[in-house]
């Protein structure tokens, strides 16, 4: 059934469509036309959402799909109130989940934790199906953990890396902390960051040793690189809008200005030396005993010896190693605290890891760098600068003089005038590609997706969890993501000047995969009445995800074309594509259950692979 490619149209079509749809837009002109004209122009849309397809238009962009209880929930609260509530919502978190399964009874293919354990339950928060580790509760906090994988294409560990490819209890603290922060201060995020045990075995600055000359030792100045590049503040100096600020404005044309130089990451790499694995614990249940004299040459190594508390702990300082007498060059910038960006010697390892941090804390780009690529996580490809400087101004100051509250910077992404309306505004390059992974979230959570047992595992024989059409969370192929904020794919979205990120992994063979896969999970694992957990094309187990089907088959052809356009189009369905599933819908043959089970299933899989559903609008 998946090997077989002849119902699919040629790889080249799809990419030219996806790529129209981006650029041309999604949204028809009459419905956008019409959507305008009915507005009554009373209520604001940053206040409240004024129909049921403005509700799901807002939980596409803030959770990993919307359902139909979310769609009512948010109609009933607004917009501020839900984020409120989801800010409130308890954390749910990782580590415990695998705690709990080392804890099961020994089953017939074990209970050991792997990555895809770890893929479980992030699996399980990402869609709010009920966690087994927690008598079947529901993970509520959407937006945290949505958010928190935004976080985690910025701040990239991978397990695809061979230094933590058997490490989920480090991944999955990862995770946790990124959760933990998604809306606390960027400052605290940070060195939550630099001080992780993943952080520093992924960019090699745990165990990091001051320069000596006569053993050939220098400073690692990998992770010193990244954090401003990647994590921060980015190669070039901007405008507080995100533009690149132009260094020689008597020259034609844009004069970019490095935000940073080589003696730069030096002066942080130095900064960065003396952290090595946290010894509190040490000795109990077999945890990492690290002392000067093992500096180097301790940690958690190998699949057969986790130390899982060594993952939990942020790094602990070893004054021997660090570099405490040499005078280091910092960041450069209008107002920063050190005289000349210059930290002098004489301070601790902790000292310095404050003052360094401080340093790009403060650093004018922080605000419009991370500005544009929450945006593009969650709302569109190409904001207008205006939009970027109104979630940096955020940034830069909460509204009540405070610096870094991220939970202020995802207020104002999402309810900014351009996130409401710019499909309006700008129908022809508002939207972006909607990410692979969030595709397969969006299928199960429109369709109440649940598994007999709570579990989720893989779904043999298909690939597993994690080979989400080349993308998979914290599996990043590289410390720079999945894909570059400032990808472009060759042809008309290049031509226009804009970018498209996701493009850069919508490849001939992930063209195929995806509609293969969602081909799969639309047509194989099903409920009809009375059978929640019956239906599939073939046996399997109690940790398979079943779409409740059951809860559409009553429709109505256009019944079901309706609540499908809302949940996964946001009411912006064109009047052609209505058409066309309304003559494919009415031929579906067979009678009785059957029939009508085998037109929802037609529906979700011509739905989810159509380009209007391909963007996100």
């Amino acid at each position: 059934m998946q090997g077989s490619t002849s119902r699919l149209p040629g790889l080249g079509a799809i990419r030219a469509f996806a790529a129209a749809a981006f650029l041309l837009g999604a949204l028809s002109p009459g419905a956008a036309a019409a959507q305008t004209l009915f507005d009554d122009g009373f209520e604001s849309p940053a206040d409240w959402p004024e129909n049921d397809a403005a509700a799901a238009r807002f939980l596409a962009q803030a959770t990993f799909g919307p359902t139909l209880a979310q769609i009512a929930r948010l109609r009933q609260i607004g917009y501020p109130a839900w984020l409120d509530e989801q800010f409130a919502a308890p954390v749910s978190t990782q580590v415990p989940y695998l705690n709990w399964v080392t804890a099961q009874p020994e089953q017939p293919d074990g209970n050991s934790v792997t990555d895809g354990t770890r893929l479980e339950i992030w699996t399980i928060n990402a869609l709010g199906t009920p966690d087994p580790s927690r008598g079947h509760a529901l993970p509520t906090d959407q937006l945290r953990q949505r958010v928190a994988f935004a976080w985690s294409q910025v701040f990239v560990v991978s397990a695809l890396n061979g230094t933590l490819i058997y490490e989920p209890w480090a991944l999955a603290d990862w995770n946790d902390m990124l959760a933990e922060n998604a809306f606390g201060n960027y400052r605290d995020l940070l060195r939550e960051v630099t001080l992780h045990g993943a952080m520093g075995v992924y960019l090699s600055h745990i165990q990091n040793r001051k320069q000596d000359l006569a053993l050939n030792v220098r400073p690692d100045e990998n992770y010193a690189r990244e954090v401003m590049q990647l994590f921060s503040i980015g190669l070039v100096q901007l405008n507080p809008d995100g533009t690149v600020r132009d260094g020689d404005p008597a020259t034609p044309g844009v004069q970019p200005v490095p935000t940073y130089d080589q003696a730069t990451v030096r002066g942080f790499a130095a900064v960065f030396t003396g952290w090595n694995w946290n010894n509190t614990g040490c000795g109990v249940n077999g945890h990492v005993c690290c002392t000067v004299a093992s500096y180097g040459n301790c940690g958690p190594i190998g699949e057969a010896s986790h130390d899982k508390l060594a993952w939990q702990l942020p790094m602990q300082p070893i004054e021997a190693f660090h570099d405490n007498t040499s005078n280091k060059q910092l960041l450069v910038y209008p107002g920063v605290a050190l005289p000349g960006g210059v930290l002098a010697a004489g301070g601790t390892a902790q000292q310095e890891l404050d003052a360094a941090l401080d340093n790009i804390f403060h650093h004018p780009n922080v605000g419009p760098f991370l500005a544009l690529r929450l945006i593009q996580r969650l709302v569109t490809s190409n904001p207008t600068p205006a939009y970027v400087g109104r979630v940096a101004a955020a940034f830069d100051d909460n509204g009540a003089g405070v610096r870094g509250d991220l939970g202020a910077m995802v207020r104002a992404v999402l309810l900014d005038e351009e996130a409401r309306r710019g499909h309006l505004a700008r129908p022809t390059v508002f939207g972006k590609l909607r990410e692979p992974l969030i595709r397969t979230t969006h299928l199960w959570r429109a369709m109440d997706a649940r598994s007999e047992s709570g579990r989720i595992k893989t779904l043999e024989p298909w690939p597993p969890i994690q080979d989400w059409y080349g993308q998979g969370p914290l599996r990043s192929p590289s410390v720079f993501n999945f894909y570059r904020p400032d990808f472009s794919p060759l042809g008309a979205v290049a031509n226009a000047g804009l970018v498209a990120p996701e493009f850069q992994i919508l490849t001939d063979s992930t063209a195929v995969d995806t509609a293969n896969r969602l081909f799969s999970l639309s047509f194989c694992w099903w409920t009809a009445p009375g059978d929640p957990f019956g239906g599939s094309c073939w046996a399997q187990g109690e940790a398979v995800l079943h779409l409740d089907t059951a809860r559409d088959m009553g429709l109505s052809v256009a019944a079901l074309i309706d609540r499908y356009d809302l949940l996964f189009l946001s009411g912006q369905m064109s009047p052609q594509m209505r058409s066309v599933l309304t003559t494919r819908l009415n031929a579906v043959g067979g009678s009785g259950n059957e029939r009508t089970r085998r037109r929802v299933q037609h529906a979700l899989y011509l739905i989810l692979n159509s380009p209007e559903y391909a963007i996100q609008k």
